[in-house]
């Protein structure tokens, strides 16, 4: 049986010791209540969203608004009664849409009213596949996002993403297209067989690693009012709130490093 208490968790991993500027009780679908925390920088322009979720991993949801990217940093406990005594660090780097995480500077302007409150999401959005066919080489990912290195330092040769969205953030930003991808490794999940699938528990197979962010604000309210002058304006009155679950598809060197997914 694994223990493992919230404290050491944060304690161990999180990646910034600042004080949360909202702390979310979200309740899943199981009925427990899963513990959010979700920090602003507007002059970073970016947002973080870290959880300890309900099968001991430890989530992290880094948004890059500049860089058009948000990675996640996903902490997995190891099998004990395998002789897994360390945990995975895995990270995956994804294309990020604005229109499903409000901007960082209106983060910023969200007030705790209620922090022990459990919160239910407003609309529970379908679930994203990443088919992951790169590798991400960390001493050259500033130029992905400046902040690649940091967060997945811990995650050397497990740091995926997808041509795909490499391709996308290159029409999107301007940025050249062979300088982005000169950070990465091509690998071909094609080529090999489920883990699930596979029975040799030493040869390379490709593993589903899934998460939820089980509440977040996804977008914001506007009500409609009247000026002085009597003319019909509209104003930001509140926030919009989602679920979202995603599933992240990689290539690993063993069966052994993807036991979750038998």
């Amino acid at each position: 049986m694994r223990i493992i208490t919230l404290t050491a968790c944060f304690t161990c991993i999180c990646l910034t010791y600042v004080e949360p500027q909202l702390v979310v009780n979200a309740r899943n679908k199981g009925g427990e209540t899963i513990v959010e925390t979700i920090v602003s920088n507007t002059t970073d322009d970016t947002v973080i969203v870290e959880f300890l979720s309900s099968d001991g991993s430890f989530v992290t949801q880094f948004i890059d608004f500049k860089s058009e990217v948000q990675i996640f940093r996903i902490l997995v406990l190891g099998e004990e009664e395998l002789g897994q005594t360390t945990p995975q660090v895995f990270c995956f780097i994804t294309r990020f849409m604005r229109n499903d995480f409000i901007s960082s500077d209106a983060m910023s302007k969200l007030r705790q009213k209620n922090p022990t409150a459990i919160r239910t999401p407003e609309e529970e959005k379908e679930m994203i596949t990443h088919n992951l066919d790169l590798t991400v080489n960390l001493n050259k990912a500033e130029v992905i996002s400046p902040y690649v290195f940091n967060i997945c330092s811990e995650a050397k040769d497990r740091t995926f993403t997808e041509e795909a969205d490499i391709k996308t953030i290159s029409k999107s930003l301007g940025k050249d297209y062979i300088t982005l991808i000169s950070a990465t490794s091509e690998l071909s999940p094609s080529k090999y067989s489920l883990c699930r699938d596979t029975s040799d528990p030493s040869k390379p197979c490709t593993c589903e690693l899934r998460t939820c962010i089980g509440w977040y604000p996804c977008g914001l309210k506007y009500c409609h009012g009247t000026d002085l002058s009597g003319r019909v304006v509209s104003y930001r009155c509140g926030i919009k709130t989602c679920k979202r679950c995603l599933a992240f598809v990689y290539v690993v060197n063993s069966k052994l490093k993807c036991l979750w997914d038998m």
